[in-house]
């Protein structure tokens, strides 16, 4: 195997997003993030201050959406947005660009857009993820917002919310990587359910992934792991 169970456990930023999950099932999906050790939680926002609680004194980091999911919020309310997750504890915010924007070619925009919450995030000491939505865009649209992530010094491109019609695909993460620099890292959301499903993103270039299946993932990783030392 050309991977250990740390490495796999640390690509992975548990996903508490969906519009159905209850106060007892985000807390019990922070346990779960803290037992298998992963890299992050990304949790709804009004439930991030409680998640920083129950992450506290751990290496798992308290995350969450800003302008999610459709990144159409006014930058000052993203702004805001922002903040008010820096003061409830995020170490990682998953930004969601101007979709409309980028279609209407209006970069300046969508570069001011995301600089300003880049800017905030940093100056909280919170990385930022920029979330494209590749499904609705063209590759020259994917390219241009690696390029804009790369001057307003984004840590992160991401292809998906998770919540659109298409996810994570092989080809646009190669695109990404290829058109970002080696201090900008790629995360893959939206299908990525299993094992080998990881590690074919792993493989491209991709150091993180949005996960709902991260106990299956998981599990599966410590299977095989286990019987290739046999």
């Amino acid at each position: 195997m050309d991977y250990t169970y740390e490495q796999i456990a640390g690509m992975i930023d548990h996903s508490l997003l969906k519009p159905e999950l209850c106060d007892e099932e985000l807390e019990a999906g922070c346990r779960v993030a803290l037992d298998y050790g992963v890299a992050s939680v990304c949790i709804k926002p009004y439930s991030l201050r409680r998640c920083a609680e129950l992450l506290a004194g751990s290496d798992v980091a308290p995350g969450t959406v800003v302008g999610f999911p459709h990144g159409a919020n006014a930058t000052a309310v993203k702004v805001a947005e922002a903040r008010q997750a820096l003061a409830d504890g995020a170490r990682e915010l998953d930004f969601v660009a101007n979709v409309g924007k980028a279609l209407s070619g209006d970069w300046d925009f969508v570069r001011e857009d995301i600089r300003a919450v880049v800017e905030c995030g940093h100056g909280g000491g919170s990385l930022v993820k920029i979330i494209f939505e590749n499904c609705y865009l063209r590759d020259e649209h994917k390219v241009r917002l690696c390029e804009i992530c790369a001057e307003v010094g984004a840590d992160f491109v991401k292809t998906s919310t998770g919540f659109a019609p298409g996810g994570a695909t092989v080809e646009d993460l190669e695109l990404m990587r290829k058109h970002s620099p080696p201090q900008v890292q790629v995360k893959a959301a939206g299908g990525v359910r299993t094992l080998d499903a990881l590690l074919e993103v792993r493989a491209v270039g991709v150091t993180r992934v949005g996960a709902t299946a991260t106990v299956e993932i998981l599990e599966e990783c410590k299977k095989r792991l286990a019987l290739s030392q046999v």
